[in-house]
């Protein structure tokens, strides 16, 4: 992503078509889609090739009429994201836009000094990776495992950084904007005491940002060795989950026969019972941290203006903050019993 990341300098008005002369030249956009990705996105997204920078200019005028100070970055690619995970519905997509921005000006302790470097003892202990190769469906495959993470070593909020830059590497893929990701989390070894710190305000951040607040189509949620704890916690979170969410959510337990009929073993490690070899966390972490200098670019694009604040910003999803979080009180006691 880049240019400039203010509608206040950038249109002098509304922004209808004649006022596109007043906007400052974008970077050309190039579709880097093959043809089968492109009928795709046509018949999953609702994206015709001849209308996309249509779209996207649409987006970007409703931006400046409606979000003049939010500080956003214009470009066709950047933009194009959020029409894409939203199906090219305006409103919807400028919805995301607003909430993009809004998770991460209220969530400091996540989002400040937000780069590969500065996350990366999480990168090194393996809590979070992404498979070499892709599934059958052409999406990449995020494996996350909390029992690599020592909470006295740092808090869990690190590791939630780690995981959105994760999620910001992979955007940036045409094809991961049509295709999707798959979710791969092993539980085995969460302990109670482990467990305990993912509480009520960071679950509602964590679920509010992976449901409203990024623009990436989560497939699939693959959760393997899950102690008995974990069915504690899913049943805390699922009211708070979209239907269609909750719905991709698979339990498989200790059963690798089950995972691999949404995994197939040929690109699963031999930790999962898969034939690609012992995972090899090196290689991501190696692309991740290579990208420092891009992720300070585009991340600089992406600046709070002087007169705004985070809740100005907000479109939906405080509103129902407190009754999460009465309804999240009980959860330590009902992981107790889970237990």
């Amino acid at each position: 992503m880049s240019g400039d990341s203010d509608c206040t300098r950038t249109s002098p008005s509304a922004g209808s078509p004649s006022d596109n002369e007043f906007l400052p030249d974008q970077p050309k956009y190039v579709c880097s889609l093959t043809p089968d990705l492109v009928t795709k996105a046509r018949e999953e997204l609702q994206e015709k090739p001849e209308w996309r920078l249509r779209d996207v200019q649409a987006l970007r005028d409703m931006v400046c009429k409606d979000y003049p100070s939010l500080g956003t970055c214009l470009d066709d690619a950047f933009l194009l994201r959020f029409l894409r995970a939203r199906k090219f519905d305006y409103d919807r997509a400028l919805q995301l836009l607003v909430n993009y921005h809004t998770c991460r000006r209220s969530w400091p302790e996540v989002f400040n000094n937000l780069k590969p470097s500065a996350i990366k003892p999480v990168l090194e202990s393996g809590f979070v990776t992404v498979l070499p190769r892709l599934d059958p469906e052409g999406r990449h495959v995020v494996c996350i495992r909390p029992d690599r993470w020592t909470p006295s070593n740092y808090p869990i909020t690190e590791n939630i950084r780690a995981i959105y830059l994760t999620l910001e590497k992979l955007i940036q893929s045409e094809e991961t904007q049509v295709n999707g990701i798959v979710i791969l989390a092993d539980y085995k070894g969460v302990s109670l005491s482990k467990a305990s710190h993912f509480g009520p305000f960071v679950a509602k951040k964590v679920i509010g940002i992976l449901q409203d607040g990024f623009p990436i189509r989560i497939k699939a949620v693959n959760i393997i060795n899950e102690p008995r704890i974990f069915k504690g916690i899913f049943a805390i979170i699922k009211p708070f989950l979209k239907e269609k969410i909750a719905n991709r959510f698979f339990l498989h337990g200790c059963d690798l026969n089950s995972l691999h009929q949404n995994i197939p073993p040929v690109i699963l490690p031999e930790e999962y019972g898969g034939t690609s070899g012992k995972l090899d966390i090196s290689a991501w972490n190696e692309l991740l941290l290579a990208s420092e200098e891009d992720f300070l670019h585009d991340f600089s694009q992406l600046v709070l203006p002087c007169d705004s604040s985070p809740h100005d910003m907000l479109v939906s999803g405080d509103a129902d903050e407190k009754q999460c979080d009465e309804s999240l009180r009980g959860m330590k006691p009902q992981l107790y019993y889970c237990y």
